[in-house]
């Protein structure tokens, strides 16, 4: 690709870039972002499908060139040098990783779910399939209280192409027993503590960092990551330098190698300018 760069910086969206109480994304972030693409290639790390219909709306204003969605279980990069163009969306990019949970695993999961009521589910083509959909409105309040679900009946989701899964709940044994029943997961807690991203051992956002590394061709040292909960730990040891917002999980920050102030006080533009990113 013409123009080729020689950085990544990678950034979470979920109370890193997005400020999840105001539903947007900072303006000094943005501003960040603008001034990082001279240098290097932006990528979204999220927990999220950012294509899906309560996510793309930030991808097209972040305008990334690549996007680790739903914790590494799928990787896709921009196509061509084209300007970005939100009526083309998700076909700007190509997928250079894709992972799918065994279908007869989702099926035990939702199983043991409406067993033990617990809330788990996911989303998938614009419907949303959880046992217990009242407690996932619940902990959406604490979390993204801007989003409105679109729920169906969770049995309709066996069968359906399922990468990672999301679990509710704060009850730590609750937690515990479902990983001994599932120890092919992983559940990797919200900054809110409110519940967890399931995903299996073999995908992370750490791995989808170094896939990104592969595919531009550029040296890990040269990589900046950013974020703030469980599911950004291993993404920030991974990363050359590791930066936890302020806001972050106390986990999260340990990991970093550096933390900047929160991401409604500028954290991520002060963090490029003190990390020397900004040329």
């Amino acid at each position: 690709m013409e123009g080729k760069k020689e950085k990544i910086a990678i950034f979470d969206l979920d109370h890193t870039l997005l400020d999840n109480s105001r539903n947007e994304i900072c303006p000094s972030s943005l501003l960040a972002l603008s001034k990082l693409r001279k240098d290097c290639y932006i990528a979204v790390a999220s927990g999220r499908d950012m294509d899906n219909y309560y996510s793309y709306m930030y991808r097209d204003i972040i305008k990334p060139d690549a996007v680790i969605h739903q914790n590494g279980t799928r990787v896709a990069v921009r196509k061509d040098d084209r300007p970005y163009d939100p009526e083309r969306g998700a076909e700007q990019y190509e997928l250079i990783f894709n992972h799918f949970m065994d279908p007869e695993l989702v099926k035990r999961i939702l199983e043991y779910a409406m067993e033990h009521h617990l809330c788990v589910g996911t989303t998938v083509n614009g419907r949303d399939y959880f046992v217990n959909p009242k407690l996932k409105e619940e902990a959406d309040q604490s979390y993204n209280k801007f989003l409105k679900r679109r729920f169906a009946p969770p049995e309709e989701l066996i069968g359906l192409p399922v990468r990672a899964m999301s679990y509710v709940g704060r009850d730590p044994g609750d937690k515990e027993a479902f990983l001994k029943a599932f120890p092919m997961v992983r559940l990797l807690t919200f900054s809110s503590g409110a519940g967890a991203d399931m995903v299996e051992h073999c995908c992370s956002k750490a791995r989808g960092l170094e896939l990104l590394c592969e595919h531009y061709g550029v040296d890990r040292k040269n990589t900046w990551a950013f974020g703030d909960s469980e599911n950004d730990i291993e993404l920030l040891q991974a990363a050359g330098t590791g930066v936890a917002v302020g806001n972050a999980m106390e986990e999260t920050k340990q990991a970093a190698d550096y933390v900047t102030d929160d991401i409604w006080h500028d954290g991520i533009y002060k963090a490029c300018e003190a990390l020397g990113l900004f040329s």
